[in-house]
């Protein structure tokens, strides 16, 4: 091992419903062009809206374990973009929920007999989520330690942050943090039957009439490298993680504390560690925002907890405007969306802003991308039952 120091990122790969790949996400979400659609994967019929951030692939998406193939494709791109090899050794780390699909096809199968529960059986068994980081991890020839996290919202940033602590450690070199979420009937009729989905079929983050969120497929992987590790290798580092917190708030098992205190904490431990308390170098926060009332409202308070005296001259946006809420996957997408923003010197816009609401008073970038010159930026996300998280990415 190198030993503790640095963490630096050398590859990732991403996919959302604009496409594959950084030019997908640039085209989309730095354009501020929202992906919502009707969607065919299933028949939304019996639900308030057909609308969400789905590729249009129709039902084999999810079907056909496309969850599973997704993750490859992003891993490949993500160690191809390192220049790492088959048989390296590093953590592979996931944040998923799994394919529910599979698990009710599975009980479907299981009343169809012996026969058609085994097979049923069989295909389920990639449903489940620790078998999603052994498949990634035997598809891209890595070899040491897999962890799966289903923490809800934050889960792949979780992912993320276990990375950035086994590397800080000294425990590990190299780490390979993934999430995903794919658009399903499941999961989509729980938020519908919650009445959490927006009813005129866009998000609209921070804006007065805001009227809740959207679901959107999103699947990201990143290398996590010590410093030490890549300069060995000569791999040039996209970025720099040099601050991750985490905090539980518990105040509901579905609404976010009022004032954001978990969100708060979170954020001041990540800052704390990247050597920066009050935000003073801060440049930008890539915000949860997921167009609900009760979400944008407490997080807006959450950040001026966070940096009490800078606030309101950080500039604020919230992509979910345009990819829909990722769900598991939310995190480690957020992630590569933070870096492209330090990278190319712009802001990604709050897309379908309409009018200010007296409850999130800050510069929340709407509509448009701005050019920015940014050294250091912070994502943030939040899950149900008060899970919250916070990383700090540099430009080299």
């Amino acid at each position: 091992m190198s030993g503790s120091g640095e963490v630096t990122v050398t590859g990732f790969g991403v996919r959302t419903a604009f496409g594959s790949g950084a030019e997908a996400v640039r085209r989309g979400v730095f354009a501020g062009i929202p992906a919502f659609a009707p969607t065919s994967r299933f028949d939304t019929g019996p639900y308030r809206t057909p609308m969400a951030a789905a590729a249009p692939d129709g039902p084999d998406a999810v079907e056909d374990w496309a969850l599973r193939h997704a993750l490859a494709e992003c891993g490949t791109q993500a160690l191809d973009m390192a220049g790492l090899r088959p048989g390296t050794r590093a953590a592979v780390l996931l944040g998923v929920a799994g394919d529910h699909t599979s698990v009710t096809r599975y009980w479907r199968g299981a009343g169809e007999g012996e026969a058609g529960a085994g097979a049923a059986a069989g295909r389920a068994a990639d449903a489940v989520p620790a078998q999603l980081a052994e498949l990634l991890a035997a598809w891209l020839g890595l070899t040491g330690p897999r962890l799966t996290f289903t923490n809800a919202c934050v889960a792949s940033a979780a992912a993320i942050i276990h990375g950035c602590r086994l590397i800080s450690s000294g425990r590990s070199d190299v780490a390979v943090c993934g999430g995903g979420y794919l658009v399903e009937e499941e999961t989509f009729g729980k938020f519908d039957s919650g009445r959490a989905l927006s009813k005129d079929g866009m998000v609209r983050p921070f804006s007065a009439d805001r009227s809740g969120l959207l679901l959107g497929d999103g699947v990201a992987v990143v290398v996590l490298e010590s410093a030490e590790h890549s300069r060995r290798r000569g791999a040039r580092p996209l970025a720099s993680v040099v601050g991750w917190g985490a905090a539980t708030d518990a105040h509901h098992i579905a609404q976010p504390h009022p004032q954001g205190a978990g969100l708060a904490r979170a954020a001041r431990q990540a800052m704390r560690l990247a050597g920066d308390p009050d935000g003073a170098a801060l440049d930008y926060v890539n915000a949860h925002g997921t167009g609900t009332k009760y979400n944008d409202g407490a997080e807006t308070r959450g950040l001026r907890a966070a940096f009490p005296h800078r606030a309101e001259s950080i500039p604020v946006s919230s992509t979910k405007s345009t990819t829909g809420h990722l769900l598991e996957a939310a995190g480690v997408v957020e992630f590569v969306i933070t870096l492209l923003a330090l990278t190319d010197g712009v802001l990604p816009p709050t897309a379908g802003f309409t009018a200010p609401d007296p409850e999130c008073d800050l510069d929340y970038v709407p509509n448009r991308p701005r050019p920015a010159d940014l050294r250091r930026a912070l994502t943030v996300n939040a899950a149900f039952g008060g899970a919250n998280t916070a990383l700090v990415l540099e430009r080299p």
